[in-house]
């Protein structure tokens, strides 16, 4: 099937979704240990609380794929039915999660939440391959890489943008600032907002053989017997990029589950105050735990925006690269390299961070 070439506003329309999807992950990925510690959970306990959510990611993803590639809707095409769904899911636990009353309800919203996201996110990626021809997929993918940077440093800013404005960052003991509160609210709404965008204003492109479709949503279900099929046969370059992927979201999930109890313990000087450390039961009615809670809220609204800068770092190498290979060359093995020497000094570096950064 020839493929008809995008103007810009038709690309930016077909991925405006994903800005909706980065303030979901950057809320999830910013502030989500911050809930789990205002809830009372303690540092060792919080990358268990955190571990359904990649766990969910890792099944939910080739299920959509599988499903989304043999689906077909006169009305609604083939991924926008899963860009909707995940969007009412993801929007629901992004407005109720602040809210939940304890650690347990909050993992499950977590892991909802992931789950959700992924629901939305993986017919994205395809929408792209589907929607433009050859020529047009980098450039199809910068636009994407530029709206996922923009999404990514507001939605890590919202909470302090929001206390800026004079909403509180104080609370009781186990309750999340209405500041937090706030920003999920907005996050969720754009969430939906975003997605819906997209997906009215977004047609697809019918599959090239109706009838051959047609047989094959008619097959038995093969889903498990493809999937080890195709990690059998996956390509010895796929399986140590694999590998490689293993260790590198490995330290991904480390800085999402633990930067914040680490940086507001260890840079900005005001942990948590949690049950282990004081009497609760005088210290929770005094205008010490005030103190120190409110501090800990407002050095993790830091945190978050530190986190939306790694996102904005990460599109703005993303795009040079793209650029850079347009025109030139490379060595995509010493790129890669380079780039996983130099995150690793990042993280290295984190352990000598001031109070001044």
């Amino acid at each position: 099937m020839k493929k008809r070439t995008l103007g810009f506003w038709e690309i930016r329309n077909m991925s405006f979704g994903f800005l909706g999807i980065q303030f979901g992950f950057a809320l999830q990925g910013g502030f989500m240990s911050r809930i789990f510690q205002t809830l009372g959970a303690e540092k060792d306990a919080i990358p268990l609380l955190w571990i359904a959510a990649p766990l969910t990611g890792l099944l939910v993803q080739p299920i959509i794929g599988y499903l989304s590639d043999r689906t077909w809707s006169p009305k609604w095409g083939r991924r926008r039915p899963y860009f909707l769904l995940g969007a009412i899911l993801s929007s629901i636990a992004l407005f109720f999660v602040p809210y939940s009353p304890t650690l347990w309800v909050a993992a499950g919203f977590l892991w909802i939440l992931d789950a959700s996201i992924n629901i939305s996110m993986e017919p994205f990626r395809a929408l792209v391959a589907d929607k433009l021809p050859e020529s047009q997929r980098s450039y199809g993918f910068v636009i994407q890489t530029l709206i996922i940077g923009i999404g990514t440093w507001i939605a890590s800013n919202l909470p302090w943008l929001v206390s800026k404005f004079g909403v509180s960052d104080s609370a009781d003991l186990g309750v999340v600032p209405m500041s937090v509160k706030i920003a999920f609210a907005i996050g969720a709404f754009v969430f939906l907002l975003s997605i819906l965008y997209t997906v009215f204003t977004t047609s697809e492109y019918p599959p090239e053989d109706m009838e051959a479709f047609k047989k094959e949503q008619t097959k038995k279900n093969n889903f498990i017997p493809d999937i080890l099929n195709n990690i059998g046969n996956m390509p010895l370059t796929m399986k140590k990029l694999g590998i490689i992927q293993f260790f590198s979201w490995f330290a991904f999930f480390t800085m999402w589950s633990l930067a914040n109890p680490a940086l507001t313990e260890h840079v900005f000087h005001t942990p948590a105050p949690l049950e282990s450390t004081y009497d609760m039961a005088v210290f929770a009615q005094s205008e010490a735990f005030n103190v120190a809670n409110t501090a800990f809220q407002k050095s993790s609204n830091l945190v978050g925006s530190a986190m939306g800068v790694y996102g904005l770092s990460s599109m703005a190498f993303a795009l040079l690269l793209v650029l850079y290979t347009s025109k030139r060359r490379i060595n995509r093995k010493l790129v890669h390299m380079f780039s996983l020497i130099i995150g690793g000094l990042g993280f290295i570096f984190m352990h000598y961070a001031s109070r001044s950064i």
